[in-house]
């Protein structure tokens, strides 16, 4: 794991709190634990839910967005299983937490946000926190991200109606995809893994609630 934030003492007991609860809740990963111990979520949001940044819950961002609630991050990001080196798509920066916890497991991330001032912010946070290996993108996320690819991995942070094949396409053999599939208010967590010639595994998981995703292979 490579830990890319200097500690901020004032709020590493709550870290700690919150890693401990993440454990209880099933987070068995330490690389996974320890990206999340290791990062200033307070930095994150808007500076009214400081207070609040280190506990398990989800907070609004702005453009009809939300930073996930810090289970869901893990949770997530524990089915990717990240390898240092994996070149990682994320579909939905937001905030750019969740792509932080990816790049502090040792991910090289390619992130694609449809709203600008929220790609132009994260991309802004993480570059301040001398954020390396890090390829930031505005568009349509459920197009992909074709030049850079294949990826070894492919996480969407937005609930889908169905798998994007596209995304299916961009993935190496062998990777995992991990997506949230369902209706506009609750999915399950699905992870695809792309076996030898186009064959996939199927893998469904608890139910979690994202915010849509828009876009040419998602909610219009």
């Amino acid at each position: 794991m490579h830990r890319i934030y200097e500690d901020t003492y004032k709020h590493k007991g709550l870290r700690n709190g919150l890693v401990e609860k993440l454990r209880l809740k099933g987070i068995h990963s330490d690389i996974v634990l320890g990206a999340i111990n290791s990062i200033p979520r307070h930095y994150f949001i808007p500076a009214e839910f400081e207070i609040h940044a280190y506990e398990d819950k989800a907070f609004p961002i702005g453009e009809g967005q939300t930073i996930s609630q810090p289970y869901t991050v893990a949770f997530q990001t524990q089915l990717l299983d990240i390898k240092a080196g994996d070149r990682v798509l994320e579909i939905g920066t937001g905030s750019g937490y969740q792509a932080s916890v990816l790049l502090s497991c040792g991910a090289i991330v390619y992130s694609i946000e449809r709203h600008e001032p929220l790609s132009v912010k994260a991309g802004k946070l993480l570059h301040k926190l001398n954020t390396k290996h890090l390829h930031l993108k505005v568009g349509d996320g459920t197009k992909g991200w074709l030049e850079h690819s294949p990826y070894q991995k492919i996480i969407v942070t937005a609930g889908a109606p169905s798998v994007p094949k596209v995304l299916f396409n961009q993935l190496a053999e062998g990777g995992y995809l991990v997506i949230p599939v369902g209706n506009d208010s609750k999915q399950k967590m699905v992870r695809i893994t792309r076996l030898e010639g186009n064959e996939l595994k199927t893998e469904i998981f608890e139910d979690f609630s994202f915010v849509p995703l828009i876009g040419e292979n998602g909610w219009k």
